[in-house]
């Protein structure tokens, strides 16, 4: 299995260590065994951009913390472009799929404000920011209690084990 990170800082407010979060992205997808090829995107934005996309993609007004956008279709088929008939010559038979999981958004001068509240540091609250955005890409959600109290446990078992800050946010 392959990971795949790519991240970007499209904000200037807050400075972002992108190679640690982009690793910790890697280590938490690693941990879950998301079979083939895995493709995601650490996005980290100003509260404008992730008001706008709150508000395109959810309906709700004002900026939030983080957005999820899984990718809905299935895995690419492997085999050759443009036809797909097979794999060509001399190639790999054992091609695994690529699965592009999705983007997941981040706004840091939200989370700021929300490691203030929670009474965490900054560092807590954007790992546990870019581990509740995977599981999102990987199918969780927290529409009823018992889905939120299932996310939370992986939530903080995944921390625990992959930020040095642990299961704290």
């Amino acid at each position: 299995m392959a990971v795949d990170v790519y991240a970007a800082d499209e904000q200037e407010e807050r400075a972002v260590d992108l190679d640690r979060w982009a690793g910790l992205a890697r280590s938490v997808l690693e941990d879950r065994r998301v079979p083939g090829e895995v493709e995601v995107s650490l996005l980290f934005v100003d509260e404008p951009s992730i008001a706008a996309l709150n508000e395109q993609f959810l309906g709700r007004k004002g900026p939030t913390d983080v957005l999820a956008f899984p990718i809905e279709d299935e895995p690419l088929p492997a085999g050759r472009s443009p036809d797909s008939g097979g794999i060509g010559p001399g190639a790999d038979a054992e091609v695994e799929p690529l699965t592009l999981l999705g983007d997941v958004v981040i706004c840091p001068a939200v989370a700021a404000r929300n490691a203030m509240e929670h009474g965490v540091t900054m560092d807590d609250e954007l790992a546990l920011l870019v581990v509740h955005g995977l599981l999102h890409l990987l199918g969780m959600d927290h529409e009823t209690d018992q889905e939120a109290e299932a996310m939370e446990h992986l939530e903080r078992e995944l921390l625990a084990r992959h930020h040095e800050g642990g299961g704290s946010p």
